[in-house]
């Protein structure tokens, strides 16, 4: 099997090139495209996803419902869809919505995050089969009580979940 592969962008998120992920993620990180899909339940919750024990980085943490990196050839777009797939076994109607910068080291230390995140939101209200190579837990929580979950326990949650989720509040 083929080593993963993600697409190196620069500042404007051009695509530059391709690198292993795992490298990607070494010495400071290397710039490169990344996304984060949210999805909603019809009364507005949030789905969390908790981070398998075994991920390679920010394992165990809470995040979004789904984050990853489109392969080289494919689109973001596809790529959170595929993901979505992967980790939660269902799929649902996304849009896209912003993307921003960030960089962040992971709590051990030997790996960094430097990527232009792509946010897609979506809903959904179906059976999920998470993946538990990819997923610890999963739960629907209320906006309101996500937001003093953050504001007490910042640390665990995933950094670009941090970022993001105060973008992706001013949505909904």
């Amino acid at each position: 099997m083929a080593m993963e592969q993600v697409i190196l962008v620069d500042e404007a998120d051009r695509e530059i090139g391709s690198m292993e992920k795992v490298a990607a993620h070494k010495n400071g990180g290397t710039r490169h495209r990344a996304f984060s899909v949210f999805v909603f339940d019809e009364q507005g919750r949030w789905l969390l996803q908790q981070r398998a024990a075994g991920k390679y980085h920010f394992a165990g943490l809470w995040t979004n419902a789904c984050c990853s990196h489109p392969r080289p050839g494919e689109t973001t777009e596809a790529a959170a869809h595929r993901r979505l797939v992967e980790e939660l076994g269902f799929d649902c109607p996304l849009t896209e919505h912003f993307s921003f910068e960030y960089q962040a080291v992971s709590p051990t230390g030997d790996l960094a995050e430097h990527e232009i995140d792509h946010v897609f939101t979506g809903v959904y209200a179906g059976e999920m089969k998470p993946n538990p190579d990819e997923v610890g837990a999963v739960r629907w929580v209320a906006p309101d009580e996500l937001a003093v979950e953050m504001q007490q326990y910042p640390e665990r949650f995933t950094p670009w979940f941090k970022i993001a989720s105060e973008r992706v509040r001013e949505l909904r």
